[in-house]
Order: C-alpha cells, then sequence, then structure tokens
C-alpha cells in the first residue's frame, strides 16, 4: 500500500551522515519518493499509519554493560514497538491526533567518516549534553535513537541515558547506511545485510538497560517494501515522524523552531538531533521549543506514550 509522507527539509537530516561536518546548506529541501509510497504535501497521516498499543512499564536503571543482565518488561507487558516477529513491520508517523501530548526524539547518527573527523581531531564532538542537561533538568521526556556505532563511541553516554527511568531507547541502524538505493547519496547497506545490521544494533543497545524499545527509524526515513521485509523478523516498529526539524548544519536556532511550532500537534512526533557538531543549533533551538509548546498546551511524553495514546 502507498502512504503519502511529508519529506520536508529532509535534505538537510540526512546531510549529517553525508557530509559528516558542518558544509551543507540550511535550508535545503528534498521529496523522497521510494517505490512503495508517495510524496504528499499534507501533515494528515497516510491509510498505512497506525498507533501502537499500550506501553511497557519502565523497566528500570542500567547498569554497566556485562556486569549483569539487563533489565526486561514485567509479566505480562511487552516492550514497546515490540511487533509479531514475521510480519512486515508497521510504520507509524504519529500517535492518535487527541489529548495534548508529543513525542521529542533525538537521532545519534555515527557513520565511519564521523569517526574519522573525531580521530583526526576535525570535530570535537558528535554528543550535544546541553541537551541532555536540558532535558533532566527540566524532567522532561525524550526517546533516543541510538546507532550502534554512536553507543559504541560514547558507552558512558548511552549508560547515563538509559539510567534516567524518562528516557527511551531505540535504534537507529550500526552505522546509518542507506536501507534503498537513492537515499541522498547515503552508502547503502547490502540488502542481505540489512536484517543482521538492525539485530546487531538491538543487540549492542541492550545491555544497558533501562526503558529498552522496538522502535527503528531508517536513516533518512529512506524504506520501501524490499526494506520493511527485511525486518519483518525483529519484531519491531519503524518510526518515521510527522515533524522533521531540520536541525543537522542549521546556523540559527530560529528556523528549527519554526519548522516544529509550524507543524507540531496533539499526537506529533518531532525529529532532532543529538550529534553536536552536526547540529550546532538544537541545544539552542530547544528552550524555545519547550516554550512553544507549553504556549499551545502541549506536553512532552515518551514515545510510548504518544504512539499508544496513554
Amino acid at each position: 500500500m502507498s502512504r503519502p509522507r511529508s519529506r520536508l527539509l529532509l535534505g538537510v537530516l540526512v546531510a549529517v551522515a553525508v557530509l559528516g561536518t558542518a558544509t551543507a546548506a540550511v535550508g535545503l529541501t528534498r521529496t523522497l519518493s521510494p517505490p512503495d509510497r508517495a510524496p504528499s504535501t499534507g501533515g494528515t497521516p497516510g491509510p498505512g499509519t497506525h498507533a501502537i498499543g499500550p506501553a511497557a512499564t519502565p523497566t528500570g536503571a542500567a547498569t554497566k554493560p556485562g556486569t549483569t543482565k539487563p533489565s526486561s518488561a514485567a509479566p505480562g507487558t511487552t516492550v514497546p514497538g515490540a511487533t509479531r516477529a514475521g510480519t512486515r513491520p508497521p510504520v507509524v508517523d504519529n500517535g492518535p491526533r487527541t489529548g495534548n501530548r508529543v513525542a521529542l526524539t533525538f537521532d545519534a547518527d555515527m557513520t565511519d567518516s564521523m569517526l574519522h573527523s573525531l580521530r583526526t581531531g576535525k570535530v570535537k564532538s558528535y554528543a550535544n549534553l546541553k541537551i541532555i542537561d536540558l532535558l533532566e533538568r527540566e524532567e522532561l521526556p525524550a526517546t533516543f535513537f541510538l546507532t550502534g556505532k554512536w553507543v559504541e563511541r560514547y558507552p558512558d553516554l548511552t549508560r547515563r541515558l538509559a539510567q534516567n527511568p524518562r528516557f527511551e531507547l531505540a535504534n537507529h541502524t550500526y552505522g546509518h547506511l542507506a536501507f534503498t538505493g537513492d537515499c541522498y547519496d547515503l552508502p547503502r547497506v547490502p540488502a542481505n545485510s540489512m536484517t543482521e545490521d538492525v539485530a546487531k544494533t538491538f543487540r549492542v543497545i541492550e545491555p544497558y538497560g533501562g526503558r529498552q524499545t522496538r522502535y527503528f527509524r531508517f536513516p533518512g526515513l529512506c524504506h520501501d517494501t524490499a526494506a520493511l521485509t527485511a525486518l519483518a523478523p525483529l519484531g519491531l516498529t519503524v518510526v518515521d515522524g510527522d515533524v522533521v526539524s531540520g536541525d543537522p548544519f542549521a546556523t540559527a536556532w530560529q528556523p528549527i523552531v519554526r519548522a516544529v511550532l509550524d507543524k507540531v500537534r496533539p499526537g506529533s512526533v518531532v525529529i532532532m538531533h543529538v550529534t553536536e557538531a552536526n547540529a550546532a543549533m538544537t541545544d539552542e533551538a530547544l528552550p524555545h521549543i519547550l516554550a512553544g509548546l507549553r504556549e499551545r498546551d502541549l506536553v512532552p511524553a515518551a514515545l510510548s506514550e504518544v504512539l499508544g495514546g496513554s
């Protein structure tokens, strides 16, 4: 089934992985049309958009990987985003348009070129601690879509995220490779490696415990029937999002704030980045975004709560 999807400012979003340093233009806009999906100019979700069932209860704090068994869901509950293995995963943009909850999600990209920039000193950090400090200080929930290579580069910070009972951990591939052939010039993961790439990332994240999920986000939001079919054995939910902030490579915070507040609605899933060198203005934009949400009587909530409508 084809399903309309907005791609406002998405070219900027994936330029994070393509360039690795701040060289892309801020206003770049691109529309993606994989084989089984059609472009859209509206904010209304297509017929393939689903809400997820009730979320699991938070599973507790994490410990250092390899020292203790990671926490698991209580009997009778399910991990948020878990679906029946062997079926093509659902793709969601947002939760129910009722109530006043919105989900703040932060992608933590990491590619080989980004790792090279860190090793050579070209870039200081792809971890924006100011964002995390603010969320912790304001006691706000958020969901972090982590690449496996980001987790391996920042294990202590991943542990910090996992130890916060308001934060959820989700999957953003191992090394931010594309899962389709036309995804903003991103290098492509081999078709026979797609399943293992995502499975490996779950294995990398799992030992940190905390609020584990089975949510997954494709790099560039690029996916087609083949990519979705490859992930069927993993029992997950694909989360795109309906509000693209355009924060990568922004040179001012104001456009980021406008991009979010112009589109956000009850049930929205906001896409931002915690990769400091490639999204340097996000920490400045975030306080203004939070103020704008308060003015609209919108409240940040965990992704599982927004998609579940609970």
